[in-house]
């Protein structure tokens, strides 16, 4: 699979949030969608870029940005990561994997010197015309809003 650049059309997907229901990326056209990938609900780096986005939400809803979180996980898994750090975005279960592929963060990694499979932390901003304008390959999960609207040029 060829990796994602910017400029290019943002692979379209749909996937169940964390009530069961069907979201598309189609569904948000006309507005800027941050698409975050995330290893794993509740563990310290995914909470910290969580409730950094959750800090910061009304100024991004404000200026018309859309956030969308991604993770393997379960939905009745998102519900409880939402409940407990009352996140106000949507957060999507990719658990048979196919958003995490279409977007080339399912890779190999490591940990403890075992290899296995798993989500790379990744951030897309999908411009309003469906296209992939800036990607975060480093993500700083607990300034991960600011590195956002840096590359907006809206901070």
């Amino acid at each position: 699979m060829t990796e994602l650049q910017e400029g290019q059309k943002a692979p379209e997907f749909t996937g169940k949030d964390q009530e069961g229901h069907d979201i598309s990326l189609s569904q948000f056209v006309g507005k800027k969608v941050v698409l975050y990938f995330y290893p794993k609900d509740d563990t310290p780096g995914c909470t910290a870029e969580a409730c950094d986005f959750r800090d910061n939400y009304e100024s991004l809803n404000g200026k018309g940005i859309i956030v969308l979180g991604v993770s393997v996980d379960d939905e009745k898994s998102h519900k409880k990561f939402i409940v407990k750090h009352n996140l106000p975005f949507t957060l999507l279960a990719d658990t048979d994997k196919k958003i995490v592929e279409a977007y080339g963060v399912w890779a190999e990694k490591s940990m403890y010197g075992k290899t296995y499979m798993g989500t790379n932390r990744k951030t897309f901003i999908i411009d309003e015309k469906g296209n992939i304008s800036h990607i975060i390959s480093k993500v700083d999960t607990k300034n991960a809003t600011n590195q956002v609207l840096e590359l907006l040029k809206l901070s």
